[in-house]
């Protein structure tokens, strides 16, 4: 580095296995910069060890986090959630004020990163956002993901109409960026292992047809999430054919019952169904390459899996306003719509139309973009806010 050039420090902020698997690329690219300083902080569900401490992610990848941060939750309550929120945000002040880094990046609309963002901005520090302006009315998660955009200056939205929905809540039009959406950067280029290595990972085979289910909490829900992940598994049962490889729910208000259900359906029904508390991301993009469709309400099945050309199952209400590839299959959330949707999934037809219809979220440069514009723009311009009027 040139004499006399300051280098950046930017900080990333991970809380899952989820958020880690698209932030990963982003941070390789940031470390290989010149004139940029990283450092990762770990917090939440990557030190859970009932989601199966996937700080080890991190550290595969390369990256010693430069703080873990972990959150303490009495239960899996709305309250005892709200609370840990509380202390979330005096941890997380405490641990930025010692990094004091240039620039924050967080990802998403989880609970604990508006803690993470509410910090950051008392304490000056500008952020930048992946994935503003989209929309999941079925979770409490859309409140926050528009909360976290108007306390970012620095916005990365995954399509244009997300874009511009960002430029409608005020946001500048200069500091909004379509960059396409990392995860589909990943299935696109990311390595995955070879069929033979993931089944002896696992302990599992996917000869015949296997379903990767993936079920959160809908947090808008007035229904039990016991009741709607029940109906799913009635389903499923009626596709006894098929094996089932089904990954823990995030740790949402009341995903305990879930975990519990999941753990008794397995003891029920053996080998054919496995479950994991966390895939991780090269495991779960190369189990895409082995499984006949998709099934859930996750994110992932609508954003991601679309560009591995699986069929795709989304359960009700949880991604209900997202942008969706034509290719997904919608339903509702009793045992007759969803059992009527994995048939559909398990035809022919859904496999073609998955392999050939566009992913909304695709865009080639996804990873450069975001790394370029974190490395080189104008800090100066990001505080304070400006609100644009349209």
């Amino acid at each position: 580095m040139e004499a006399g050039i300051k280098t950046r420090h930017i900080a990333i902020v991970s809380s899952t296995r989820a958020d880690w698997g698209l932030l990963s690329p982003i941070a390789k690219e940031l470390r290989r910069r010149d004139g940029v300083r990283l450092s990762v902080v770990a917090t939440n569900m990557h030190l859970d060890e009932t989601r199966g401490m996937t700080v080890s992610e991190i550290r595969d990848d390369g990256f010693e986090p430069s703080a873990l941060v972990a959150m303490r939750y009495a239960s899996d309550s709305e309250v005892d959630t709200a609370v840990a929120m509380g202390e979330h945000l005096a941890d997380m002040a405490r641990t930025l004020g010692e990094l004091r880094p240039d620039l924050l990046l967080v990802l998403g609309d989880r609970f604990e990163m508006l803690a993470v963002a509410s910090a950051a901005t008392m304490l000056h520090i500008p952020i930048a956002h992946i994935s503003g302006g989209e929309i999941t009315e079925g979770a409490v998660d859309d409140n926050i993901r528009h909360a976290i955009s108007k306390l970012s200056s620095l916005h990365f939205a995954t399509t244009e109409r997300h874009r511009q929905r960002l430029i409608a809540m005020g946001e500048q039009p200069g500091n909004v960026f379509n960059a396409g959406a990392p995860g589909v950067w990943n299935m696109n280029h990311a390595p995955v292992m070879a069929r033979e290595a993931l089944e002896q990972s696992l302990g599992f085979g996917f000869d015949g047809r296997v379903l990767l289910v993936t079920y959160h909490p809908a947090t808008n829900d007035t229904v039990a999430p016991s009741v709607r992940f029940g109906a799913l598994l009635e389903a499923l049962d009626r596709h006894a054919d098929c094996k089932v490889l089904i990954t823990y729910p995030n740790n949402d208000p009341n995903s305990g019952e879930i975990i519990e259900m999941i753990t008794e359906y397995q003891r029920q029904r053996g080998d054919a169904v496995l479950a994991v508390p966390s895939l991780g991301a090269l495991r779960y993009r190369s189990a895409l390459r082995c499984v006949t469709a998709v099934i859930g309400n996750s994110s992932s099945g609508v954003v991601e899996v679309p560009s591995a050309g699986v069929p795709v199952v989304n359960i009700g209400m949880r991604q209900q306003g997202r942008t969706a590839s034509e290719a997904v299959i919608h339903c509702g959330d009793d045992v007759g719509s969803i059992d009527a949707a994995i048939t559909e999934a398990l035809t022919e037809e859904a496999a073609l139309r998955a392999r050939i219809t566009p992913n909304p979220y695709e865009q080639e440069d996804t990873i450069e973009l975001i790394a370029g514009r974190l490395a080189e723009c104008d800090i100066t311009l990001l505080l304070p806010k400006k609100f644009h009027d349209i």
